[in-house]
């Protein structure tokens, strides 16, 4: 038996096809009517990234959707979760340090 399964946590496939869903959501509440009709996202997030939010100062980050399969972020998406879930409207927002995601993320590239 696996001790640190929690059994209210979602699969992890549905955990990152929350955190998807999310974030293209977000990106069409917050842009106008014009910029929703051309492809509502936000004009300087690319194509194949998402924008999360880190630390108190909730620091805005452009971030590969790569990362979701890496363990590393994982790691921290399950934080987010814990800390804050994914029902509100503050966008997804990690709970660490700027300079710890930094350093991970420069890992990971």
């Amino acid at each position: 038996m696996d001790i640190d399964k929690k059994p209210n946590r979602l699969p992890q496939t549905a955990v990152i096809k929350q955190i998807l869903k999310r974030c293209s959501s977000l990106g069409k509440k917050q842009q106008s009517y014009d910029d929703q009709q051309q492809g509502g996202l936000p004009l300087d997030v690319p194509k194949g990234h998402f924008v999360v939010y880190v630390g108190q100062n909730r620091s805005r980050y452009i971030v590969p959707i790569s990362f979701l399969t890496r363990p590393e972020f994982q790691k921290l998406l399950h934080q987010a979760e814990e800390e804050f879930g994914f029902d509100h409207d503050m966008g997804l927002t990690i709970p660490c340090e700027e300079v710890v995601f930094q350093s991970l993320t420069s890992m990971l590239r």
